[in-house]
């Protein structure tokens, strides 16, 4: 959600707000790696090894599609696909809480 908002509110390029996320992403995964390798809250992904896998898995297929597309999809696609990635989540967050 941190590319959509930044293009979509801030107006970042889209290759600015994929290198933001990820410099800002990185800190943020490294503190919490640490903290949760310190309490053994890792423990939980062994009885959910199912789950990690198809969410692992899922991610490295859509990173390779994505850089595969990277390029071949013009952005006046991409801010209504962002727009609406931001849309249908603010829904389904609305919905929950």
């Amino acid at each position: 959600m941190l590319i959509p908002t930044l293009v979509l509110l801030f107006g970042a390029d889209i290759n600015l707000a994929g290198s933001l996320s990820l410099a800002v992403s990185l800190p943020t995964m490294l503190v919490g790696f640490t903290r949760y390798s310190r309490n053994q809250s890792f423990s939980v992904l062994s009885r959910n090894r199912a789950f990690l896998l198809v969410m692992a898995t899922g991610s490295i297929v859509g990173t390779l599609i994505g850089w595969l597309l990277l390029g071949l999809v013009p952005g006046g696609v991409l801010l209504p696909a962002l727009a609406a990635i931001l849309l249908i989540s603010a829904v389904k967050i609305w919905r929950h809480g």
